[in-house]
């Protein structure tokens, strides 16, 4: 404790009304002492004084004894080596280690600190704080300064390739015929597979029709015809006719939805899906080709590449003056505390979690609270601790020295009666 603490304001007023309360209860005392002998010295001419001074006189003993007790507490009564007095500095430590033991088991107990801390809305504060709009961007600013350390920190620390890994193991789990199958199922819904079919007879709409393929199919034509059917021409008149052939055939499959082939085609593919599905040379080849994809070192770059365009990317938004970052968790921090505030059950739930870690912390750190508070006391200068107490309760206590003259009065107001009605002839 230091000076400057007992001589504040507030502690001057308390050190103040103590000393006039003193001053008038020894005047009080000083005053008994003064009637007791004026009317011992009168009582001859006038005996009704007998009980004046009978009451002065128990009065006297009272408020000595009472004066006695009240000094007893702080200090030894006119420096004598009495026992059992100066009873605060003498007793210091026990004082400490008494004080910090009741702090913890009356203050720091189970109960009465999850029934004060149940008092508390803490999910509000949470949510009043993060819906003020300044304060979510400060706070989006602090998380956004800590991103670069985040991500060094997940580079150094093996995170990014231990993720990856089981990542890759997850992938390696996934059986991909059956998915594949899945997907082809999804995607063939409403004959939307039909359209591919469509691409199909327009990619062979333009072979029929260049020039280089034609001549390509012409010249394979001759070869196969005799050379007499090839002083005909015969090899011009059946490419004409195959291309018309299939230009036509192309064209009625176009214009029916409900073609031969475009039935033959729809049995392919749902033939193709169920095969994806059950055949286990399917799942094999289905496997093997993920095994050989996900074992390419390409794909392990690409990973790592990818991995370090996001780093910078974000490196850089978290650093400029519009960065989307700060902008996106600052919205989303005071939309959170919008939530927050309207939610009671989730607020309830905040609640109840707050309450059970502050109990916790506060019942494992209660112990080391009490060897705190004990350690402080003890360093207390011994004399301040002193006067600090008694500034504080020592008001308080010069009351019973009143007490003391009073009710010591009364007594022997009372025993001075009793003798003269029952003990006198």
């Amino acid at each position: 404790m230091n000076q400057a603490s007992a001589i504040n304001p507030e502690n001057a007023e308390k050190l103040a009304a103590l000393r006039r309360t003193k001053f008038i209860a020894t005047g009080a005392l000083c005053l008994c002492v003064a009637v007791f002998i004026a009317a011992k010295l009168l009582q001859p001419r006038f005996p009704w004084l007998g009980f004046v001074a009978a009451f002065a006189e128990a009065a006297t003993i009272g408020g000595l004894a009472d004066w006695y007790a009240v000094v007893a507490l702080f200090k030894r009564p006119l420096g004598l080596p009495i026992p059992h007095t100066a009873i605060i500095p003498s007793n210091q430590e026990r004082i400490a280690d008494n004080l910090g033991r009741f702090i913890e088991v009356n203050f720091l107990a189970p109960g009465p600190v999850r029934e004060k801390l149940g008092e508390v809305d803490f999910s509000a504060l949470v949510a009043d704080w993060l819906s003020d709009r300044q304060r979510a961007e400060g706070l989006s600013r602090f998380v956004a300064r800590l991103v670069p350390q985040t991500l060094a920190a997940i580079d150094q620390s093996g995170l990014r390739g231990f993720v990856s890994e089981r990542m890759l193991e997850q992938v390696e789990k996934v059986p991909l015929a059956p998915l594949a199958a899945e997907l082809l199922s999804a995607f063939t819904d409403d004959r939307r597979h039909q359209k591919l079919f469509d691409q199909f007879t327009k990619v062979v709409g333009k072979f029929l029709s260049d020039e280089e393929a034609l001549a390509v199919m012409r010249e394979k034509i001759r070869e196969e015809l005799p050379s007499l059917f090839n002083l005909f021409r015969a090899d011009a008149y059946l490419l004409k006719k195959i291309v018309a052939s299939a230009g036509s055939l192309l064209e009625e499959v176009r214009a029916d939805q409900d073609h031969p082939m475009r039935q033959e085609f729809d049995r392919f593919v749902e033939k193709f899906i169920a095969d994806l599905r059950n055949s286990k040379t399917y799942a094999k080849r289905a496997e093997k080709l993920k095994r050989d994809f996900l074992a390419r070192p390409e794909l392990k770059a690409l990973a790592g590449d990818m991995w370090e365009s996001l780093r910078n990317l974000i490196e850089q938004d978290a650093r400029a003056e519009n960065s989307m970052i700060r902008s996106h968790l600052a919205g989303m921090f005071v939309e959170v505390g919008r939530q927050l505030a309207g939610d009671e059950k989730i607020r309830a739930d905040m609640n109840q979690g707050f309450v059970v870690a502050l109990a916790s912390f506060v019942e494992s750190q209660k112990s080391g609270v009490s060897s705190f508070i004990a350690e402080q006391v003890k360093r207390w200068d011994l004399g301040q601790l002193t006067r600090l107490i008694e500034m504080n309760i020592g008001r308080d206590l010069q009351y019973i020295r009143f007490n003391g003259m009073l009710i010591g009065g009364i007594a022997g107001l009372a025993l001075y009666v009793i003798e003269l009605v029952f003990l006198v002839n």
